[in-house]
């Protein structure tokens, strides 16, 4: 007779069945603390930064200016470096732009109307509406709308209603001299994303191989699957590397990492093309691939355009590679003739050698080179 659907089992469990279930619960658990853990340390230099500004701002505010309790120069630094991952200095500059404009249009509400639960109404929909007019970003107008909100609800303070909006100014001066002076080093997060970028990559060049190596279909459909993912991983690695640009421009201590943060953005460049390129081949791959036969001189040609793919990053993490993946490609572009590269080809084999060629061409921008140089290493077909 067999138990329905959900249904717990009436018999007792096999030790081994139980054994297993226990083993699965200890590596699940392990697996959640080592990523909490993981989030914990990632988030330390924000932390440390917020936690820094915060104390500076009430300091200025409360002993330098002393005003008693200066709740909006603690709220505006918060508000404005957060967590996020886009740290950039002109990003918190807008942030504060928007916090400290909530305060003023509060400020100005409540000197004429006063403060209660309709005064609130109105204090709110002014201030998202003028943030709205004002700047296109939508999250400008929610960074208003909460000190504005605060300002009316607080009681008046003895120092008077208008140096509130100076103790946002405080707190948002504060915010930006401490992203500059004190940065997260932005750095690493765009290494981690690079690194995620190119492993992908590596990965769906694996599959290619494999799929024009052993006529297996379903590698090529695999690597196209993966293909397909590397939008979501390229804007965030964009986002990250565009932060970090910003940082070292203008803080002295990350300037001088400027022109590695140069050579990563040509290796972003590379790796968009690359995976745009790499869709194209990945579909005709398999389309031979269901052909039926094995493709050794192909699958030898797209392995060692992968390698070079993978020397591109690890030249960023060691200088020591310095040059590695140029002098792999110089060396992979001259063959890159059909008939040189694919002897008596079939008219899909000649197309995917003929694709090849952008991609190493790219693949040579990417490591410095300029474009005309690198389409020069092309042989005429």
């Amino acid at each position: 007779m067999t138990e329905p659907d959900g249904a717990k089992p009436s018999g007792p469990i096999s030790p081994d069945l139980e054994g297993l279930r226990r083993l699965e619960r200890r590596i699940a658990r392990s697996v959640n603390l080592r990523a909490m853990g993981r989030r914990l340390w990632l988030s330390v230099p924000a932390i440390l930064q917020i936690v820094v500004a915060a104390v500076v701002s009430y300091a200025i505010a409360h002993f330098g200016l002393g005003h008693a309790t200066p709740v909006l120069a603690v709220t505006v630094v918060i508000t404005s470096l957060g967590f996020t991952r886009d740290a950039r200095p002109i990003r918190v500059l807008r942030s504060v732009f928007g916090i400290v404009l909530g305060i003023a249009v509060a400020t100005a509400l409540g000197v004429l109307i006063g403060s209660g639960w309709w005064q609130l109404t109105i204090v709110l929909v002014v201030a998202m509406a003028v943030a709205r007019l004002l700047v296109a970003d939508p999250a400008l107008a929610v960074a208003a709308a909460t000190p504005a909100a605060l300002t009316v609800l607080l009681p008046v303070p003895e120092y008077g209603v208008w140096l509130r909006a100076l103790d946002g100014l405080i707190g948002g001066v504060v915010a930006l001299v401490v992203t500059v002076l004190l940065p997260r080093d932005p750095r690493r997060t765009a290494d981690r994303d690079r690194r995620a970028v190119y492993s992908v990559l590596a990965q769906a060049m694996e599959n290619l191989v494999d799929c024009l190596r052993d006529g297996d279909a379903g590698a090529g459909e695999l690597g196209l699957t993966r293909l397909r993912r590397m939008d979501e991983l390229l804007a965030a690695w964009r986002q990250s590397l565009d932060t970090a640009r910003s940082v070292a421009r203008l803080s002295p201590f990350l300037r001088p990492r400027l022109p590695e943060l140069d050579r990563a953005a040509r290796a972003l460049q590379g790796a968009d093309y690359a995976a745009r390129h790499l869709r194209l081949i990945a579909r005709r791959a398999e389309y031979l691939a269901r052909e039926g036969g094995r493709r050794e001189a192909l699958a030898g040609l797209v392995e060692q355009i992968g390698r070079a793919m993978a020397l591109i990053s690890a030249e960023l993490d060691d200088l020591g590679l310095a040059g590695a993946a140029r002098s792999l490609l110089e060396d992979i572009a001259p063959r890159l003739d059909p008939g040189r590269a694919v002897p008596d080809a079939s008219a899909s084999e000649s197309a995917i050698v003929v694709q090849l060629r952008p991609l190493v061409v790219d693949l040579l921008v990417a490591t410095g080179l300029p474009l005309g140089d690198a389409r020069g290493r092309l042989p005429p077909i």
